[in-house]
């Protein structure tokens, strides 16, 4: 099993999401920024390491928003999404074929990973029924 992190990353408002190169596994469906943990390394620390790498960014990782395990054909990941904001810097596209800051209820009008699904649905749900702000 793959254990895999990634950020649910706010600010004003929105959320990051990236897009995965067309060369990769899953090539052009979204995610949230993150990667694999590797030996020897906290999830926490994973999450950092993978989005300075991939975004050029530095977070601030808080609370684990969702758990998961998904079988994927090729592979099975366990997936710990953590609660972040950025601390230092701004998202750059430099391993993503584009990055996007979108509000939550636009969440399920992007093709997601299949092991983020789930969880879009969850921040799908969070949003119903909420007072929409007024432009």
């Amino acid at each position: 099993m793959t254990e895999v992190v990634a950020g649910l990353i706010r600010e004003n408002g929105k959320i990051l999401i990236a897009l995965r190169p067309p060369e990769k596994a899953r090539g052009l469906l979204w995610e949230f920024p993150g990667g694999k943990v590797e030996a020897g390394e906290s999830k926490e620390a994973a999450l950092i390491r993978e989005c300075r790498e991939e975004l050029g960014v530095t977070l601030k990782v808080g609370k684990v928003y969702a758990e998961l395990t998904y079988e994927y054909p090729d592979m099975t990941v366990r997936l710990t999404l953590f609660e972040a904001r950025i601390a230092e810097g701004v998202p750059r596209r430099i391993e993503h074929a584009d990055v996007k800051w979108i509000k939550p209820e636009e969440i399920t009008e992007y093709p997601f990973c299949p092991a983020d699904k789930e969880i879009c649905g969850k921040i799908s749900k969070s949003v119903v029924g909420r007072p929409r702000a007024k432009p």
